[in-house]
């Protein structure tokens, strides 16, 4: 059974979640995101991303780790270069986890 706090911190993220984005939706509803707004927004996706990824592929074990033990790196790297010169998200992921697993096969 949830405690009344549990029910009061769940109600209350459920509010703020509404509410802040049901004041955008308030803001803009007339008369649209203005465009520099609409440039610096598009931005957003790719800076989260990499916010995520860059500290998993640095920092496996907590602390930096750069060299070629470092599988999560070099297959980031790999799916990187994948990305860059394919476009693919399909090929990307599969090339990424392709070198995973190899790497993680032959314990390099």
């Amino acid at each position: 059974m949830l405690h009344n706090e549990t029910l009061l911190v769940i109600a209350g993220m459920a509010a703020a979640t509404f509410f802040t984005r049901f004041a955008c939706l308030a803001l803009f509803s007339r008369s649209g995101v203005p465009g520099w707004m609409g440039r610096w927004l598009k931005h957003v996706p790719t800076a989260i991303l990499t916010a995520l990824i860059t500290p998993a592929l640095l920092l496996p074990r907590g602390s930096l780790d750069i060299s070629t033990g470092n599988h999560y790196l070099l297959a980031g790297c790999v799916a990187a270069a994948a990305a860059y010169k394919t476009r693919s998200v399909i090929a990307t992921m599969t090339l990424g986890l392709a070198v995973m697993f190899a790497l993680r096969w032959i314990n390099l």
